[in-house]
């Protein structure tokens, strides 16, 4: 049985690598004030040897790199979210350039608190939806959840 435990701790250490290929970075806070709009900063970092794809991809069997936010219990509403533009690139799958990010990725999502919502402190819930490939394979599509707190003032 011990001998099985081993065999398998590679492969485990392998997957669990993988998972690591994207990560957000939000903001620790954002504080608003009632009835204001400010543009939120996030960075997407995809591992170097890796890429997403774009948010608008050229071939509709390809899986869009997609923010999402849910109301939830916050007073604050997103609006559209701005992608930076992708980088089309030759793949060994592809016959034409794919439409992709890798590195750093810079997006903005427009926050808005209305102004009837009273002070205090809430969060924003969103969602990164992806899929990551490297030259040699995609791995299976991933959804990642990402929590901003909000601070309302007067």
């Amino acid at each position: 049985m011990a001998l099985l435990a081993v065999s398998l701790l590679p492969a485990q250490t392998t997957l669990n690598s993988l998972s690591s290929v994207v990560n957000v970075v939000a903001p620790e806070k954002v504080v608003l004030k009632r009835g204001a709009s400010q543009a939120v900063e996030f960075t997407i970092q995809v591992k170097t040897g890796y890429h997403v794809n774009s948010n608008k991809p050229e071939d509709e069997y390809l899986i869009p790199l997609r923010f999402t936010f849910t109301g939830g219990e916050s007073p604050v509403q997103v609006g559209e979210i701005e992608y930076p533009k992708p980088s089309m690139e030759k793949l060994a799958f592809s016959t034409k350039p794919v439409s992709v990010f890798q590195g750093d990725i810079r997006t903005k999502a427009l926050f808005k608190a209305g102004p009837n919502v009273p002070p205090g402190v809430s969060a924003v819930q969103g969602k990164l939806r992806y899929q990551a490939c490297n030259d040699r394979m995609c791995l299976p599509p991933r959804t990642l959840d990402v929590k901003i707190p909000v601070e309302i003032r007067n």
